[in-house]
C-alpha cells in the first residue's frame, strides 16, 4: 500500500463557483453547506457559487468559505473512495487549511469547526483594521536573504511555502520598501498579495488573544490521524498541543515546506490536495518533484479520480 496524505488549501484558493458541482450532484455535500449555513445564519452557499469575489474574498467570509467548500469534497471523497484507498497517514492544510485538517483527523466537528473559523476570520479581520498591512511573496530568494530584506524593513517572514517562493507580512510603508529591496537583492519576482491584513506576524498579536480566548471553550478531541502543524512543523496529536498551536498560526511563521518535506522523508509519495484551487500541488512541485499531487475539488475531478486509485492502491 502507497503511503499518502490529505491537504487542504488555505485563504486565497477561493473563486466564484466554488463548490457548486458538488453541491448540485451530490447529498454529501449539499448536507455541508447546509450545516454551514445554519451555523452562520446566512447563505454561504449563494456567495460561494455566485460572489460577487469581493464579498467572497473578506477575511471573515473567505476563511469560512474555502473550509466549507474543502469539507464538502472530502465528504463526497470519501464516500466514493474512503473504504477503497484506506486512511491517509497524515493530513495537513496551509494556514486556514489547518482546520478543515483537523476534521478530516477527527479532531473537531465540521459544525464547531465552522463557527471556530468564522470568529478567526472576524478577529484577524478586526485587527487588520486597526494595524493595517500588506502580505508580499518573494520569489527567487534565498531564506537568508529574505531575512536580511525583513531586518532593514521592520517585515517579518509570514510564510515558507517553497524553496522558491517566501510571503512576508507588515505594515504597508515596509511592504513597499521590502519589494524595491528584495529586487535589489536579485528576487525574480515580487507579488503583493490580495489578503486584506499583515497575517503572520506579530501584528495580529490581539487576534491571537482574542482566538485563545475563544478556542479555550471549543472541545477537541485528539487526533485520530496525526495532523502536521503550521507551527512546528512536525504531527499533532494531543487536543492541548493542537489548540496551542492552532493559537500560535495567527502570529507566526508558517512552516509549510518544512511540513511536506516531513511527510515526504516519513515515507509519502502521494498527496491528495482537497478544496478549491491547486495553489499547493504547484508548491509542492517546487519541494518534492518526484511525489504525485491529486487534486479533489469538483464533479470532474472526484470522478477522474477513479482512474488514479491504483495509484494509492497498486495491488
Amino acid at each position: 500500500m502507497v503511503k499518502f496524505a490529505y491537504l487542504f488549501p488555505g485563504q486565497g484558493a477561493q473563486y466564484v463557483g466554488m463548490g457548486s458541482s458538488i453541491y448540485e450532484n451530490f447529498y454529501e455535500a449539499k448536507k455541508v453547506f447546509d450545516e454551514a449555513n445554519a451555523v452562520l445564519d446566512f447563505d454561504l452557499a449563494g456567495l460561494c457559487f455566485k460572489g460577487p469575489l469581493e464579498e467572497l474574498s473578506r477575511t471573515e467570509n473567505c476563511q469560512i468559505a474555502v473550509l466549507t467548500v474543502s469539507i464538502a469534497a472530502l465528504r463526497v471523497f470519501e464516500s466514493l473512495y474512503g473504504n477503497v484507498i484506506g486512511i491517509p497517514a497524515f493530513t495537513a492544510g496551509l494556514s486556514l487549511g489547518e482546520y478543515s485538517a483537523l476534521v478530516a483527523s477527527g479532531v473537531i466537528d465540521f459544525g464547531l469547526a465552522a463557527a471556530l473559523v468564522r470568529k478567526r476570520g472576524i478577529f484577524m479581520a478586526d485587527e487588520s483594521k486597526k494595524n493595517p498591512g500588506k502580505m508580499l511573496m518573494i520569489i527567487g530568494l534565498s531564506a537568508q536573504a529574505v531575512k536580511e530584506v525583513c531586518n532593514k524593513t521592520g517585515t517579518e517572514i509570514a510564510n515558507f511555502n517553497s524553496p522558491a517562493q517566501i510571503v512576508i507580512s507588515g505594515k504597508v510603508g515596509g511592504i513597499e520598501d521590502a519589494s524595491s529591496l528584495a529586487k535589489q537583492y536579485g528576487a525574480k519576482k515580487t507579488l503583493v498579495l490580495d489578503v486584506s491584513g499583515p497575517f503572520h506576524s506579530s501584528l495580529m498579536d490581539e487576534a491571537g488573544t482574542l482566538l485563545r480566548a475563544y478556542i479555550e471553550k471549543v472541545p477537541l478531541s485528539s487526533a485520530r490521524i496525526p495532523v502536521i502543524s503550521n507551527f512546528s512543523a512536525e504531527p499533532m496529536v494531543e487536543s492541548e498541543v493542537i489548540k496551542d498551536n492552532l493559537i500560535n498560526q495567527v502570529n507566526h511563521t508558517t512552516r509549510w515546506e518544512e511540513s511536506v518535506r516531513y511527510m515526504v522523508e516519513h515515507g509519502v509519495s502521494r498527496f491528495i490536495e482537497i478544496g478549491p484551487g491547486n495553489v499547493l500541488k504547484g508548491l509542492i512541485r517546487k519541494i518534492s518533484p518526484q511525489v504525485v499531487v491529486h487534486n479533489i475539488e469538483d464533479i470532474t475531478s472526484i470522478e477522474d479520480f477513479k482512474n488514479n486509485v491504483k495509484d494509492i492502491c497498486p495491488d
